[in-house]
């Protein structure tokens, strides 16, 4: 055997460490993203369902400003959730619905 084909075989063998090494770390990100793909659907499966209705309290926390659905897109950082008879109790004491989300239609009452 002369030494270029000597030295071509030894390239091939550097080529195939390399490869080898890029094959495991491509299996760990795989393995890595598929784990978090798993975390992120138990977790999915353990978050309490959304609630139907809203109250959002006033800065004091005393008084209620404004009842609002479960979907409403703007519901305030002091919404609590409330049952559908504490958002129709919030409503008939003349608590305003929301503007965005119109709970008292969603509630069928007119305000």
């Amino acid at each position: 055997m002369n030494d270029t084909e000597s030295s071509r075989l030894m390239l091939l063998r550097f080529l195939e460490r390399v490869q080898e090494r890029d094959l495991s770390r491509t299996r760990r990100w795989i393995a890595d993203e598929e784990r978090r793909e798993a975390e992120r659907r138990v977790g999915e499966a353990r978050r309490p369902p959304a609630p139907e209705w809203l109250i959002e309290r006033g800065l004091d926390r005393t008084n209620i400003v404004a009842v609002h659905t479960g979907e409403c897109w703007d519901p305030g950082k002091r919404s609590k959730p409330a049952t559908r008879a504490q958002a129709i109790e919030a409503l008939r004491q003349q608590v305003p619905a929301c503007s965005k989300c119109r709970p008292d239609t969603a509630l069928g009452i007119n305000v």
